[in-house]
């Protein structure tokens, strides 16, 4: 963590999923793993990638009483510094995070509160790439076989593996890099698919940063039986 000692990190945490894939009776981010939220666990991890940050969540207005309020002192006690309304994208939700949170900061880190497994060391070393380049991404090499295919379901080709890699989250971006690249998709009314989108969009530069294939993104009920075994035996 020393090679961070002089890096501030405004970290925006993404809590609006609905959850209907995982069949939940509560928004995906409040569900609770091994009898802790989603979001705390996951907000709990991100505290100890680096002492000089602050934690913005951005929740769905309407979840703030029933499920924000209830567990508002674990969240604070995890390192949450503010709430804010999300918007009816990913991508406006970043955004108002992002206009919420310190600027002064050097570095926006953007998570998924769905995904409480992701590698603290990689974060780490995904900081320092996004100050020197511009932006970074933890991701893995994709291991399948990839087949395109058409409407039908009919395999139009099988897609060279070689150089593709499956993007997860935390994602990295230097401040300015970020700010710029939204004035620039707001102008162009684009709309990423993730995070670093944004940053490619723009022409600046995004490194990946392999992260670990624990850090799964909790979606369907079979994620949840995963994730629940990785919770008995987490390590950072």
């Amino acid at each position: 963590m020393d090679s961070l000692a002089a890096v501030k990190v405004s970290m925006l945490l993404l809590a609006s999923g609905r959850g209907e894939r995982l069949g939940a009776s509560v928004p995906k981010a409040f569900v609770e793993l091994a009898g802790e939220p989603l979001v705390v666990r996951s907000m709990r991890r991100l505290a100890a990638v680096t002492d000089d940050r602050e934690i913005v969540l951005a929740v769905q207005a309407c979840d703030r009483e029933a499920f924000v309020n209830p567990i508002l002192e674990s969240l604070r006690a995890a390192g949450l510094d503010r709430v804010v309304d999300g918007g009816a994208t990913r991508q406006e939700s970043m955004e108002r995070a992002f206009e919420a949170s310190t600027a002064d900061s050097d570095v926006v880190l953007i998570h998924d509160a769905a995904r409480p497994f992701f590698s603290i060391e990689a974060t780490r070393q995904a900081i320092a790439i996004a100050i020197e380049v511009g932006g970074a991404v933890l991701a893995t090499p994709v291991a399948d076989t990839i087949k395109r295919v058409d409407e039908a379901g009919c395999v139009i080709e099988t897609v060279e593996r070689s150089g593709l890699w499956a993007a997860q989250t935390p994602q990295l971006c230097r401040r300015d890099a970020l700010a710029r690249s939204i004035e620039i998709a707001r102008r162009d009314r684009f709309l990423a698919t993730d995070d670093v989108s944004l940053l490619e969009y723009a022409g600046i530069a995004v490194q990946v940063v392999e992260g670990s294939r624990r850090n799964i993104k909790v979606t369907t009920p079979a994620d949840m039986e995963i994730a629940e075994h990785l919770a008995s035996s987490e390590d950072p």
